[in-house]
């Protein structure tokens, strides 16, 4: 019987990893690689399938939101850690990035400082701040994009997790972290560019981040980027970890009585999903342009909570879909009927609460389920 089931469990593992998942991974990379660039480069602005020049950036956009919704279903779909808190790694991993940038200006800004950001010229700054050394270099800024996000949420793990802080309470805690990150970065005196954050931006490694050639690139970064993150996302939702993590979900006392470490299984995935984040974030502002205090806002930790939930909490896949589907109804609705844009969200909300609580994916997965067989009717005179 041991025999049968480490077999059967092998067999999974096969089956997970096995070749109509790689043939069905392939195939997206290379549409989404290939596509864009092909109706981009190639196509005349005429044609009704052209992809504008404008269009490229906001694509690579909603790759960055998908790589950050896949972050949280990581944490929620698989640990039920609900983070609130998720915007702060991103924001975090978006000003490590912008602050290499900004170092990139040099004499080209507007009082043609080679040292000084021209906030800081502004703001009567006499050198630069110790914790902006470094980031004149694209590696160490690249290390500091993962790691600043990362030793955040070790340090607050810890403490959170040893104390056995769970559930909601966890919840409030987050959103009162990225409120408080929120209010600290909106100051000047941080060092950071206060409420207009940082901006301006002229190169990255050397390339015009306003050429289109470099937002193409940026793009074709950020899909490569995602599907990365999925294929880290993925081994360990389907480890032995990820077993266990889904026992944490469903069972976490049970889980602590078997003798599993619970908080050094709870510590390690939520910070890797913050270093997912903050990794989402770097790729984010080059192609947007600016990083400002408005990305800690709290509401935008709830909007990725809301894309996870329509896409699907723990499928990995329906996250990402869930950012890319409501973004797109957030840019139409917003341009068209900006007033009701956030009604629709929060029925949406409610609506993947209600009726469809396992979201789009668990949905289509619900319906693609063959019906269960019904027994044949036996005649009566056979029944007597």
């Amino acid at each position: 019987m041991a025999d049968a089931a480490s077999t059967g469990v092998r067999g999974a593992a096969r089956g997970a990893w096995g070749p109509g998942f790689w043939a069905a991974f392939l195939a997206t990379g290379v549409a989404l690689l290939a596509v864009v660039p092909a109706l981009n480069l190639w196509l005349p602005a005429s044609s009704p399938f052209a992809v504008p020049d404008y269009i490229v950036p906001l694509l690579g956009k909603y790759v960055c939101y998908a790589i950050l919704a896949m972050s949280l279903d990581l944490i929620w779909g698989y640990a039920g850690i609900l983070c609130l808190g998720q915007a702060a790694f991103f924001a975090l991993g978006g000003y490590a990035m912008g602050m290499y940038l900004m170092r990139q200006i040099g004499t080209r800004g507007v009082y043609q400082n080679p040292i000084l950001p021209d906030f800081m010229v502004f703001l009567q700054y006499k050198e630069l701040p110790w914790f902006w050394w470094g980031f004149d270099h694209f590696a160490w800024a690249a290390l500091m994009i993962l790691l600043v996000p990362g030793l955040f949420a070790l340090v607050f793990g810890w403490l959170a997790f040893r104390s056995r802080v769970s559930g909601v309470y966890l919840s409030i805690i987050t959103q009162a972290m990225t409120y408080a990150l929120w209010l600290a970065f909106f100051r000047n005196d941080m060092g950071f560019g206060g409420n207009n954050g940082l901006t301006d931006y002229k190169d990255i490694l050397g390339f015009d981040v306003h050429s289109p050639a470099t937002r193409l690139g940026l793009y074709l970064i950020s899909v490569l980027g995602l599907g990365v993150a999925y294929l880290v996302c993925r081994f360990i939702t389907r480890s032995k970890l990820g077993r266990v993590l889904l026992a944490l979900r469903d069972a976490e006392s049970r889980v602590r009585f078997l003798g599993y470490s619970v908080t050094n299984a709870k510590l390690f995935v939520f910070t890797l999903s913050a270093v997912l984040a903050g990794f989402a974030g770097a790729l984010y502002v080059p192609q947007v342009g600016i990083i400002n205090p408005s990305e800690f806002s709290p509401g935008n930790s709830i909007e990725v909570a809301i894309w996870v939930s329509v896409g699907g909490r723990g499928t990995l896949i329906g996250a990402a879909i869930g950012a890319v589907l409501v973004n797109l109804g957030k840019t139409w609705l917003t341009g068209a009927f900006p007033e009701v844009w956030l009604f629709v969200l929060g029925g949406l909300f409610v609506l993947t609460t209600l009726i469809f609580p396992r979201g789009i994916v668990g949905l289509f997965r619900h319906l693609r389920r063959p019906a269960p067989p019904q027994p044949e009717a036996v005649p009566v005179e056979e029944r007597a």
